[in-house]
């Protein structure tokens, strides 16, 4: 007997050729209608608009139309589920999220461009980046040392005014930083611990005294990098705080307020050697709890000549240090 139109011969209707179900057996969902991953060119339309703080100005930027770049965000934010940008002030600015957000996409792309870069894939150096004051004394002994040992893979020596002189934004493959540093994902390692020092005006009275004390610095205004700057005003005690401060972004503008006389300063004693200036001063702290520099990098894979970094730094500071203890008297019966 021949099927009836539309049966299946295997005893299905409707399904030609495929195996009969049981009643029960419940139908397949159906498959997810399919998402557009993101693209490089999502990340790279955030950052432009993160880093301008204008969609306009992004779009110049990129060569794009200003509708482009919004189409582009906005579907960066759908596919990840979250809001990246605030549009509801006067002023664009990013959310908590679009902040964390932004340090993981820069990573992304400057890892990425870095891949593709022939040039980097000879000759790959490697990037260590510090927000001021680099190694301190130990500076120019790590970077002879390494050109010595390790001709063959520059040492790229880079200042970027970031908390993390660009370690988490991927701008660099290892970090001198001072102080504590919260910034999540990070590895660090202690080389040494510097002696913190006042930063006055060089023609103020606090200039021509020996030593100083936190509270004389108190009653002042205290001028405080806050943007890769180590000191806060929770390096006072809570009832001797200062009695104003004055922010900034970066040490030179650090330098230039406290020479201008608009308040004095706090830093490692190693600023003094690297940031000399002539409007400004610079006095042992008496009571001032030292700065740990650290040595960070990426917690992951990065470049293979890391750990050669790492030893050399803290041999140079083992060498000095050694060089720096006082000599042993002999033994006396």
């Amino acid at each position: 007997m021949s099927n009836p139109e539309g049966a299946d011969p295997a005893g299905e209707p409707g399904s030609p050729g495929r195996p009969a179900r049981d009643a029960a057996t419940p139908a397949p969902a159906p498959a997810p209608a399919p998402t557009r991953a993101v693209e490089l060119r999502h990340l790279r339309a955030f950052l432009a608009v993160a880093d301008e703080g204008n969609v306009t100005r992004a779009a110049a930027h990129l060569g794009l139309t200003q509708p482009a770049v919004s189409r582009t965000l906005a579907a960066l934010e759908r596919h990840l589920g979250i809001r990246l940008v605030d549009r509801s002030t006067h002023h664009l600015a990013l959310t908590p999220e679009g902040v964390a957000f932004r340090d993981k996409a820069a990573a992304a792309v400057a890892a990425f461009d870095e891949a593709l870069d022939t040039g980097r894939l000879r000759h790959w150096p490697l990037r260590l980046g510090h927000a001021w004051s680099a190694f301190g004394p130990y500076t120019t002994p790590l970077l002879r040392g390494w050109q010595e040992r390790y001709p063959a893979t520059p040492l790229e020596l880079l200042r970027i005014d970031d908390r993390t002189a660009g370690l988490t934004r991927g701008e660099v493959d290892a970090a001198l930083l001072r102080g504590p540093v919260e910034a999540p994902g990070l590895v660090t390692e202690v080389l040494f611990t510097e002696a913190r020092v006042a930063a006055v005006t060089a023609d103020g009275p606090l200039a021509s005294v020996t030593s100083l004390r936190l509270a004389d610095l108190a009653g002042g205004p205290v001028v405080l990098n806050t943007v890769s700057g180590t000191t806060t005003p929770a390096l006072w005690p809570p009832e001797a705080r200062p009695a104003a401060t004055l922010t900034v972004a970066n040490t030179d503008d650090w330098l230039t307020a406290i020479a201008a006389g608009r308040g004095h300063g706090v830093s490692a004693a190693s600023t003094a050697a690297m940031h000399p200036h002539p409007g400004v001063a610079y006095v042992p702290l008496d009571d001032a709890p030292g700065i740990p520099v650290l040595l960070a990098r990426r917690d992951g894979p990065g470049h293979p000549a890391l750990p050669k970094l790492a030893a050399l730094a803290r041999e140079i500071v083992a060498r000095h240090s050694a060089h720096q203890a006082p000599a042993r008297r002999p033994h006396q019966a």
